[in-house]
């Protein structure tokens, strides 16, 4: 679907969610909070998708120390998380594709693009500050990695410019593999650096070697390790790696790994709604329809009683995953959810599924003219919207109907 290098520049701070009460105010008889409780508490509610009130707790943070970066750093994800849910870039499944130079986005929301440009320069002017001063600091290095890190994931994901992301991720890469030359044990920062060797090493050959010739490393084991590190180490990072081990896990085929990760963040942050539908879509890979179901059921609760705002197209995500789940399981229900995805879709990938799944229920039917219909309009919104995975099925499909 998505692109394979943005998808891994993205920190999975998008789709986290922390069980704090985002009404909660410190006690008034207690002294201000610090900058890093302020960051803390920001965290745990961007976390739980209270993008305004964690804006507010990061800006709280700058006044409370306006010379540490990590504030403004912060400040400007909130910003890049609120544009990837107006293009509803929410699940694994957006991520898993092709590697496109340019994919063609929406205009982002003016004041939110505003918001994240100012707020990261100011982070980055900060850090390389610090780092003219301290360049044998691990942690300075670490700070203007991280900033150039998000400047190349926006670049990648909101503009869809991946040949301009190259520079920025190129700078984030060398900045923290620094970190870890100076400290090994700055387990945090080896987490752009297994994301963008992970990446690498998935590239065909010619990109690779250009990928090798400007400093990335792309040993896929070390990669996945470097990840797996910042996943078990407490640290401001933890919860993006065990994000990203969902991802990577999935393009793994070590479905079992993701689905115990997905339980692992479940438990920590039980009001994360998507969490049910990342566990469905995995469990559905993984040939778990019952446990897709079940996932899926207790999600769709989640999303109808939570009142906060929906990403964009998030509905169809439901009702997809949800009607596929139903039609492995041969329940009649299943065409009616299919067919609500496909009023809902916003996507065409998404859309095309939907009609990839009313195929293969036709075909369970034995009506195979009726499978062959939706195989034929699926085919093409899946081809245009980049889902190799969708294409791959209906061929596999076709395959197995002409036998």
């Amino acid at each position: 679907m998505r692109t394979v290098v943005a998808a891994l520049a993205v920190l999975a701070f998008a789709t986290n969610c922390l069980g704090a009460d985002p009404g909660q105010l410190p006690d008034p008889g207690q002294s201000p909070p610090d900058a890093k409780t302020l960051r803390n508490r920001g965290l745990e509610l961007g976390y739980n998708l209270d993008h305004d009130q964690a804006l507010a707790a990061f800006r709280a943070a700058m006044a409370a120390d306006p010379t540490d970066p990590t504030a403004y750093r912060l400040a400007a994800a909130t910003a890049w998380i609120q544009l990837l849910f107006k293009q509803g870039a929410i699940t694994v499944d957006d991520y898993l594709g092709q590697a496109r130079a340019n994919i063609p986005k929406p205009t982002p929301n003016s004041a939110l693009a505003a918001d994240f440009h100012d707020a990261l320069q100011r982070a980055i002017a900060i850090s390389e500050t610090q780092l003219r001063n301290r360049p044998s600091d691990a942690d300075a290095h670490f700070q203007v990695g991280s900033a150039f890190g998000f400047l190349a994931s926006y670049t990648a994901t909101i503009e869809g410019r991946l040949i301009g992301s190259f520079s920025p991720a190129r700078r984030a890469y060398r900045e923290h593999e620094r970190t870890l030359e100076l400290d090994p044990k700055r387990y945090d920062a080896g987490l752009i650096v297994g994301l963008y060797g992970y990446a690498v090493s998935n590239l065909r050959a010619p990109l690779r070697l250009v990928a090798h010739l400007a400093g990335f490393g792309s040993n896929r084991d070390r990669a996945i390790r470097l990840i797996e590190n910042a996943a078990r180490e407490p640290s401001d990072v933890q919860a993006n790696a065990l994000f990203t081990l969902i991802l990577i896990y999935n393009r793994e085929s070590r479905y079992d790994a993701a689905l115990h990760v997905i339980a692992d963040l479940q438990r920590r942050f039980p009001r994360n709604r998507l969490l049910w539908l990342e566990e469905a879509n995995t469990a559905l890979r993984a040939g778990q329809p019952r446990d897709a179901r079940a996932a899926i059921e207790a999600g769709l609760t989640r999303f109808r009683d939570d009142p906060r705002p929906r990403a964009f197209g998030e509905a169809a995500r439901w009702r997809l995953a949800h009607g596929t789940a139903l039609v492995t399981l041969r329940d009649p229900a299943a065409e009616a959810e299919l067919h609500a995805a496909i009023e809902l879709a916003t996507s065409d990938w998404v859309r095309g599924r939907a009609h990839k799944e009313l195929g293969r229920l036709a075909g369970l039917r034995g009506d195979h003219a009726a499978a062959l219909t939706e195989y034929r309009i699926a085919e093409p919104l899946c081809r245009d919207d980049r889902d190799d995975d969708c294409v791959d099925d209906i061929h596999a499909l076709l395959k197995v109907k002409g036998r």
